[in-house]
């Protein structure tokens, strides 16, 4: 669950600063001062791709078994299919008789995780949510920086509308985005990208399940302010630093010109992109975020943006997980929150695919 060899070492590489313990969840103090506060630190080193060697982040649970899994092959990578067992159960709200599809992206700064780094996750949506989930596995940084990453993501959309009924018995009038961190950043990118693709989709994005996202790639905890106060409130949260977010950033996106661009920082994107994806039909969208997570206002930030810029009239929840800091989804198997984190995730997307 967690690299022995670097926690028998007994080093500790990032301590949790006295400032921040206070507002911390105790159960997360605990794992992180016996286990996270060992692990080497990557960021202040040479880029060297060996750093991708173990999990992305320790503590998460083993996947769940699934009805059947299938690798398929894209331009530059491939995807995994989880397809949920038994019959596909009626919907209330479709005549078809296919699976509701989610395209997926793993957290990981677009520089770690893989099409297995978060199969657990996957798996767990597969059956709580009935249906197919298609996890990608886009390139990385900085092997492969910006817009590589979104290049993978739009041919999986497009993969799998061209591909999903024949190969995967889904339906393709219900399709959600998906992801974690970086990954949350790919899917409300894709969201925003799909009504623009040509040739047009037949059926747009019903429904987006973001996760912690990324979502303004102009922030910054000093020098010039940054528009989102929890880069400077949560400037001593743990795990992820301002320092690993901004090495990430560089990883991904080298050209400073780029990171205000809004396929880097969907929160950026001009009124007509963001009215041209709420009026291609009923988008909804959840949010998670967490109390002490840098990211913190930037998700809510967008998810007010698609309040606003949808009249009022589009469904969504932002749901804040209070003393928690960013990464706890992926620590589901040590953490009480991330387990609920994970199970509110899939109640939502159940809801948004079944209770229509």
């Amino acid at each position: 669950m967690f690299d022995q060899q670097q926690q028998q070492q007994r080093v500790p590489t990032q301590p949790l600063h006295p400032s921040i313990l206070p507002r911390l969840d105790p159960e997360y103090i605990s794992f992180h001062t016996n286990h996270l506060q060992f692990l080497p630190l990557v960021y202040d080193k040479p880029w060297d791709p060996a750093f991708r060697a173990g999990p992305v982040v320790p503590g998460g649970t083993l996947p769940s078994r699934v009805g059947k899994l299938e690798d398929y092959n894209l331009t530059h990578t491939k995807l995994r299919a989880f397809t949920p067992p038994g019959d596909i159960p009626p919907s209330l709200s479709s005549s078809s008789t296919g699976w509701p599809v989610l395209i997926y992206f793993h957290g990981g700064g677009w520089t770690f995780g893989n099409i297995a780094s978060e199969e657990s996750f996957s798996s767990r949506m597969c059956l709580d949510a009935r249906c197919v989930v298609v996890s990608v596995d886009y390139r990385l940084a900085p092997e492969h920086p910006y817009p590589a990453a979104v290049e993978d993501a739009i041919e999986a959309l497009q993969w799998v509308v061209k591909n999903g009924k024949e190969k995967l018995n889904v339906d393709l009038t219900r399709i959600a985005v998906g992801g974690s961190s970086s990954g949350g950043n790919l899917a409300a990118v894709l969201a925003l990208q799909a009504p623009l693709l040509k040739p047009a989709l037949r059926h747009p994005i019903m429904f987006q399940l973001l996760i912690v996202p990324v979502t303004d790639n102009t922030s910054t905890a000093s020098g010039k302010p940054s528009p989102h106060a929890s880069w400077e409130r949560n400037v001593h949260t743990p795990w992820l630093s301002p320092a690993r977010m901004l090495w990430f950033r560089n990883n991904y996106l080298p050209d400073e010109a780029t990171r205000g661009e809004w396929r880097a920082s969907p929160l950026l994107a001009p009124e007509e992109v963001v009215k041209g994806m709420l009026k291609a039909g009923k988008s909804k969208c959840w949010v998670a975020v967490t109390e002490l997570d840098i990211l913190r206002d930037e998700g809510v930030a967008f998810s007010e943006r698609l309040r606003k810029e949808g009249g009022g009239l589009v469904e969504v929840e932002v749901v804040e997980y209070k003393k928690c800091p960013h990464p706890i989804m992926a620590m589901d198997g040590v953490l009480e929150a991330g387990r609920r984190m994970v199970s509110d995730a899939g109640r939502a997307l159940k809801k948004a695919f079944w209770d229509e």
